[in-house]
């Protein structure tokens, strides 16, 4: 079905480089019809990525900004406010992926730069847009990991799988606290995707969830079709 998000605005982090996860729930959601504001850290890249999408006929926005700083959240806020008016859906994909080895031979600035990127840019995401997306009733999708579920592969990189927790945490803290105020939250918890870093990382014969796989199911978790689903985590993979 086409057309789900027609007249709807949605709000991606995580959208930069060419080949990544956020470029193709963009394109999944520009295909639905929704109204896209488009964040990442590095402008030049979120640009681009925008400039693609209304090439193709999409109507989408451009946003740089630092989502660990809370001065910059609150002024994205207010411009995206004030370009599209208003919010429908939180998608909370921007986060990283680095190997911390062993917890006795870890570096603590490797685990609390686990938690900033991953945990901290979700909170302070989730924070700033609440309140647009209470006005019409809105939906979040975090981006969690199978690292993160009972029996994931945790070894050497416990400061992700510790931060994707805390996402799992979050988005049950936020589920609870914003049901009464129509506001929905689930996430999804995927194993390796294929992107352009990890092929170039990890080769082509490894098992990869594709990135269409994903972008479909947060479009579901989004959409009216999941009006009555919250707080829950899906694991793809």
């Amino acid at each position: 079905m086409r057309g789900r998000f027609d007249g709807k605005v949605v709000l991606i982090t995580g959208v930069g480089h060419r080949g990544q996860v956020g470029e193709a729930v963009a394109a999944a959601f520009a295909a639905e019809g929704a109204k896209l504001a488009l964040v990442d850290r590095s402008g030049d890249e979120v640009q681009a990525r925008a400039s693609e999408l209304r090439a193709g006929g999409a109507d989408a926005h451009a946003f740089a900004c630092d989502l660990s700083d809370p001065a910059q959240l609150t002024r994205l806020a207010a411009d995206v406010q004030s370009a599209l008016g208003r919010l429908d859906a939180l998608v909370a994909l921007a986060g990283g992926f680095a190997m911390s080895g062993p917890i006795a031979e870890s570096d603590p600035v490797a685990w609390q730069k686990q938690l900033t990127i991953n945990l901290t840019t979700a909170y302070l995401t989730t924070r700033a847009f609440l309140p647009a997306l209470r006005t019409h009733g809105g939906a979040i999708v975090y981006f969690a990991s199978a690292a993160a579920l009972p029996g994931g592969a945790v070894g050497g990189m416990g400061a992700y799988a510790a931060a994707k927790s805390g996402v799992i945490a979050l988005m049950r803290a936020v589920a609870a606290d914003e049901r009464k105020l129509n506001v929905r939250a689930n996430a999804v918890a995927p194993t390796s995707i294929r992107t352009a870093s990890n092929v170039q990382s990890m080769g082509e014969k490894q098992k990869y969830v594709e990135r269409e796989e994903v972008a479909a199911t947060v479009i579901y978790l989004c959409s009216s079709e999941a009006s009555a689903v919250t707080g829950q985590v899906l694991r793809l993979g």
